[in-house]
């Protein structure tokens, strides 16, 4: 016997969204009865989660596109929202000894629900179908408190790119881990996600990401305030020549250990950056008492720019504690600066943590070529190109350049061209 409150309804943020119940993840979990009438907002409906035998399945996914496993579920629910096709995600962890829909997957997908008005979201009992009806971008203040196995670089990836096609600017706080070894950290997407959609024509003086309290895998209690302006259409860009690196740009945390760590990070990333050019500049920030997040930990961001502007970007943060072998800060900063060089020597205009970003403002833009040089494609991207071809029906020219001996710029890269599909935001309010 299962002992376990009913599930509770919980009413979406945004003005006019719906109810959205997550039913109990258990085989005998209670039946969700729908509320009175008179309980529902105006513009609320009731969604029965019970849509498995002997539920009332009004197959709501029944135009819509069908995938299994829990794979690249962001990437799936972004560019539903986007398009605006229904998807049906199935099979989720089904043969796993804790089926369904994990913790952090939720907490994404309620931050999903508070961005848009009128989405519609179903899962079934066990938590391994899940059915979602996009609303539209609505915007506006949004405070989320993200689930701490996985750090905000996970939400604020989905969150750059919404948030040009919402209907008001976007401010945004999110709480939780700001820096872990598996998620993008906020440092890196400060310095080479917002450049890259800058280039886009996205910019303004709303446009901001600031680290306001930082916390470190597995406590959290970090805090990072995002702010986005909107826009009605991309700008088709023609990023081809990555050029030559001018400056190196590094920011050294830690918290809750002593600062010297931040400065023993530095000087050994420096003994190995050092040999190559002579313009860097690593930055040292030790938060302390309120701003130091729960659990201790340090970590390095360096970021390469080119003659051109482009950013190539590498991180590592320290084992969480609790979590494996403490590592020391002369490896780790050594580490680090290696990986910048091996991004280097992949190039390309954008950084492989962002390739995924700048494939889909690609794809968004106005009905006009655009042209990204890439470095080798992680399978990440692979799979998002797979998607795009799925929701919005474009097809990349990919074309692969070897460079030769003389040149000495790296591997392989990829040059990728598209026309954009003209989409515009039909969200935007009028002024």
């Amino acid at each position: 016997m299962c002992h376990q409150r009913p599930p509770v309804a919980k009413r979406s943020d945004a003005p006019g969204g719906n109810l959205v119940f997550f039913s109990s993840f258990c085989p005998s979990s209670f039946p969700v009865a729908a509320p009175p009438p008179s309980e529902l907002l105006p513009g609320q409906t009731h969604v029965d989660l019970h849509s498995g035998p002997g539920g009332n399945n009004n197959n709501m996914a029944s135009q819509g596109l069908v995938y299994d496993g829990c794979n690249f579920l962001r990437q799936r629910l972004v560019l539903s929202t986007l398009s605006g096709k229904r998807v049906r995600i199935q099979s989720i962890r089904s043969k796993d000894d804790s089926p369904g829909v994990r913790d952090f997957e939720a907490s994404f997908i309620r931050l999903l629900d508070k961005v848009t008005n009128g989405s519609r979201i179903e899962i079934n009992q066990t938590g391994t179908v899940l059915s979602y009806q996009p609303g539209l971008l609505n915007g506006g203040s949004v405070e989320h408190d993200c689930n701490t196995q996985r750090s905000v670089g996970y939400y604020l990836e989905a969150l750059l790119m919404l948030a040009p096609f919402m209907k008001t600017p976007l401010k945004a706080t999110l709480r939780g881990v700001t820096n872990d070894p598996i998620d993008p950290t906020v440092d890196m997407l400060k310095a080479t996600a917002l450049p890259l959609m800058k280039k886009f024509g996205i910019d303004g003086e709303a446009f901001d990401l600031k680290v306001v309290k930082r916390g470190m895998a597995p406590g959290g209690g970090g805090e990072v305030s995002f702010s986005c302006p909107v826009r009605r259409t991309m700008r088709p860009v023609q990023l081809t020549d990555p050029g030559k690196i001018k400056r190196i740009r590094g920011v050294a945390y830690s918290v809750r250990v002593s600062p010297q760590m931040a400065n023993r990070l530095v000087e050994s990333a420096r003994g190995v950056l050092n040999q190559f050019i002579p313009d860097i500049y690593i930055h040292t920030d030790h938060m302390k008492g309120a701003h130091s997040g729960k659990s201790p930990g340090f970590g390095l961001t360096l970021v390469a720019e080119t003659l051109s502007g482009a950013f190539l970007s590498a991180e590592m943060s320290s084992t969480p504690q609790g979590q494996g072998d403490p590592q020391l800060p002369e490896d780790l900063g050594r580490n680090c600066a290696m990986l910048l060089l091996e991004e280097v020597h992949r190039g390309g205009c954008v950084d492989s943590s962002n390739q995924s970003l700048a494939l889909l403002l690609m794809t968004l833009g106005q009905q006009d070529v655009s042209k990204v040089l890439l470095g080798p494609l992680s399978p990440y991207t692979i799979e998002f190109l797979r998607h795009i071809r799925d929701f919005f029906q474009i097809m990349f020219k990919v074309d692969v350049q070897k460079p030769s001996e003389e040149e000495r710029k790296g591997g392989e890269k990829v040059l990728m061209t598209c026309v954009g599909v003209g989409y515009s935001n039909i969200n935007k309010t009028l002024k």
